[in-house]
């Protein structure tokens, strides 16, 4: 396969789509893919029983087929990689060679473009197919996939790198499947991907700090849990509407030293919460309007 082949193929409007992997985001990715019109062609999985059994279970749903790596057949225009990132490389090494050793018998080969879903990783990971004549692109999703929910991909930001043809087929999928798109500079990608993991994983971390700081409070987590998600729901409206400085309250912004005070000495023994209170209202002095800034900065390092 060449460059100028590629070029002209990258018009294509509908491609077939092969999907690496059948973990949670691949089963949740093909089901949109196939729900938008998309033909999913094959799910390839891991040579494990667990493995291969969610990939026949994802392919049924979609009408697919799910296959083992040895016996991938690569009928498709475009391959998606979703797995760890530590086996994107490999992966697409092993693809690569499957991929010369058809072009050798079979000069029909429909494969033009290769994408992978990493956030840390830049589309170098897929090198090996890039060498083997096909585009390739990152294209990461700003989302949350977890087992027992499905979230709406209706505005979600994919961020993208990689070859021009890629990130053309790759925007107009994401398109399809009602995402928006930008484009992200390789280099930027493990900043991006520090920013993707405070935004949901480390927020998650910070809710359970808030339970935490409820059970010194007297509360269950469960409780907790149910008595913040109101004042949680608000803040979030708020940030949407307002801002973060509109949206800001509490004893910072009053500049009640004596308040944060008290807060520090009931901490105490709670040593991790009052670790990250102490970390965010020191973010708070950096970017929010705070009055007092500088009894509580000298409060804040004692």
């Amino acid at each position: 396969m060449s460059r100028r082949h590629i070029g002209k193929q990258s018009t294509i409007a509908s491609p077939n789509i092969a999907i690496v992997g059948a973990g949670r985001l691949a089963t949740f990715l093909a089901v949109e893919l196939s729900d938008a019109g998309f033909t999913i062609t094959e799910i390839m999985a891991r040579d494990s029983p667990s493995s291969l059994r969610r990939a026949r279970a994802l392919a049924a749903k979609v009408g697919a087929r799910a296959v083992l790596a040895n016996s991938v057949t690569l009928d498709a225009t475009l391959l998606w990689f979703c797995v760890p990132d530590r086996e994107i490389r490999k992966a697409a090494l092993f693809l690569a060679d499957h991929l010369a050793a058809r072009v050798l018998v079979d000069q029909s080969v429909k494969l033009r473009f290769a994408l992978h879903s990493s956030g840390a990783l830049s589309s170098h990971e897929l090198d090996s197919l890039r060498k083997a004549g096909a585009a390739v692109a990152s294209a990461h999703p700003l989302m949350t996939f977890v087992a027992g929910a499905h979230p709406s991909l209706a505005g979600v930001p994919f961020a993208m790198e990689g070859d021009a043809p890629a990130i053309r087929i790759a925007r107009r999928i994401v398109r399809e499947l009602g995402g928006e798109s930008f484009a992200l500079p390789a280099s930027r990608k493990a900043a991006y991907h520090a920013w993707a993991t405070l935004t949901s994983p480390l927020l998650l971390a910070f809710l359970v700090t808030l339970e935490e700081a409820a059970r010194a409070a007297g509360l269950e987590r469960e409780d907790a849990r149910r008595k913040s998600l109101p004042i949680i729901r608000q803040t979030l409206e708020n940030y949407s509407r307002l801002g973060p400085a509109q949206s800001f309250s509490g004893p910072l912004i009053r500049g009640d030293a004596a308040t944060v005070a008290k807060h520090l000495a009931v901490l105490k023994k709670h040593p991790g919460c009052r670790e990250v209170y102490v970390a965010l209202a020191r973010s708070a002095l950096r970017g929010l309007p705070v009055k007092n800034r500088n009894e509580l900065k000298r409060l804040l390092r004692n």
